[in-house]
């Protein structure tokens, strides 16, 4: 049974991060600007987050399974229609529907290996090879697309979820065990929409906010109307006699602690892949394949050492396990702010993915574990949907925010680079929406001819600045978070569990 959840896990959270490797093959085929490449991977994850509340309510109301199996039939479609499409517009609306799908999987994975293993030692372990695979997923995600890419049209990254939903249904069908909220209460409708709206607000604002402007009218509007949405749901909650999820867990330390270091943990590492496969592409002048071939390194370390770190955390407590963890993180990307563009791999690139990996594998189990063994049986899938809308909203906002800080390095450096050309206001525009975009305009540059050179060093150093400002913006985050996990993290939490039946 754990096997057959790890596949769902693995399904899910794959695309992720598979459209990575794609991302300088669909800027240049469908014409992507930064945004657009941004929304590609960002517009998977906004439903995904949104609608992760009602996805727990509604698995835990009418069976964890049976949501699970319809869910993944109904991923399975949308992801033909993402092979399917042939512009961004297409691209977007198959992938927003394919987030929306995976919000009713993921919830109701961790629902069940929560109420499948009774043991808080076995519950524990199990929560290690459930966040193992979903770091390797989320590692090998790029490896996986780029031989695809390789080999095939971009479509290929999106038909390969076929097979994989097929084993995953009827494995599912077979092995898992159905399970429901034993507590049945009036559907809690109020407290879905003002969640919902709240979620999906907020990710919006985050999403939009490096185009719009962070102090926009239009950005600043949508943070309000989802603070107001968050204060609307809170008061829900509280009058609820069965709420979609009891807001009162939030004052328990280890929950709400261990929601706060997994969406950091997951801030850094999305925020690092969104760079790092493009300056694999884009700087050392990698194809797709072989830019994920050389992120393998991450999945390894995770795959080993995830587990390793929830029995560790069993041991010396989640408190000392995840706080080490962060400050790993934050001194992998305060190394990484050094790595030049004429790097070499087997060197300072390598040990920066492995401390990176080291520290991440280090969060997922222990935070996962504080989350979830806090709550009461009627908790599980609120809790579980907490736990992967943290894991979202922090993604989400490592792409937003990390390709803001880098966009607004690169663009105005870019520009100045390119300014000699003779080329027009929209031109310019263009070159300076990516670094794709602003090597298609030197392509244009007779070969070997100085200026060529010239112009190619400086849109280099342009990405090569951005790059180092965007990893020291996600390093000062894990330090910071580090330091609070210490503070708040209970000593011991993992000790604390009590049994949960279904």
């Amino acid at each position: 049974m754990l096997g057959v959840l790890c596949v769902a896990v693995l399904l899910v959270a794959v695309d992720n991060t598979i459209v990575n490797v794609a991302l300088p093959t669909l800027s240049e085929q469908l014409r992507a600007s930064n945004t657009d490449l941004q929304w590609i991977v960002d517009g998977y994850s906004l439903p995904f987050a949104g609608l992760l509340l009602m996805g727990g309510g509604v698995s835990d109301r009418f069976g964890r399974k049976r949501i699970m199996q319809c869910a993944l039939l109904l991923f399975g479609l949308f992801s033909f229609l993402a092979a399917r499409s042939n512009t961004i517009s297409e691209l977007l609306t198959a992938r927003a529907l394919m987030g929306a799908a995976a919000a009713f999987i993921f919830p109701a994975t961790l629902s069940l290996l929560t109420t499948t293993f009774a043991d808080p030692a076995e519950r524990a372990k199990a929560f290690g090879f459930w966040g193992a695979t979903a770091g390797i997923a989320i590692a090998i995600g790029p490896v996986l697309g780029g031989e695809l890419i390789t080999h095939f049209w971009y479509g290929s990254i999106f038909l390969v979820n076929i097979p994989i939903v097929i084993v995953a249904f009827v494995a599912t069908a077979l092995v898992v065990r159905e399970s429901r909220n034993p507590f049945v209460h009036r559907f809690d409708y109020l407290g879905l929409l003002y969640g919902t709206s709240f979620v999906s607000l907020l990710v919006f604002a985050i999403i939009q906010g490096p185009e719009w402007g962070w102090q926009r009218g239009s950005t600043l509007l949508f943070f309000v109307i989802s603070a107001v949405a968050l204060g609307l749901m809170i008061r829900s909650e509280l009058r609820s006699d069965g709420p979609l999820l009891d807001v009162r867990v939030f004052k328990n330390r280890a929950f709400s602690s261990g929601a706060g270091a997994i969406a950091t943990g997951f801030f850094c590492l999305f925020g690092f892949i969104f760079l790092v496969t493009q300056y694999f592409q884009l700087i050392h002048g990698y194809s797709a394949l072989s830019a994920g071939v050389h992120t393998l390194p991450f999945a390894f370390v995770t795959m080993i050492m995830t587990p390793l770190g929830a029995l560790a955390a069993l041991r010396v407590g989640a408190r000392y396990v995840v706080s080490a963890g962060l400050v790993i993180m934050g001194g992998a990307l305060l190394y990484m702010t050094t790595i030049s563009a004429h790097a070499a791999y087997f060197g300072p690139i390598v040990a920066s993915m492995v401390l990176l990996a080291l520290g991440f594998s280090l969060i997922t189990a222990p935070s996962t574990a504080a989350i979830m063994i806090s709550l009461r049986p009627d908790q599980i899938g609120a809790g579980a949907a907490v736990n992967e809308t943290t894991r979202e909203i922090g993604g989400t906002l490592g792409v937003a925010v990390v390709g803001s800080v880098f966009s607004s390095i690169f663009g105005p450096q870019a520009r100045t680079a390119l300014a000699g050309l003779g080329l027009s206001p929209r031109q310019l525009n263009l070159a300076q929406s990516s670094t794709q975009a602003a090597k298609s305009v030197i392509a244009h540059v007779p070969a070997g001819s100085p200026l060529r050179e010239h112009l190619v060093s400086g849109v280099t150093s342009a990405f090569i600045n951005g790059f180092h400002r965007g990893c020291l913006v996600a390093s000062i985050f894990a330090l910071v978070a580090g330091f609070a996990a210490f503070e708040f993290l209970p000593k011991g939490v993992a000790h604390e569990q009590q049994p949960i039946h279904s």
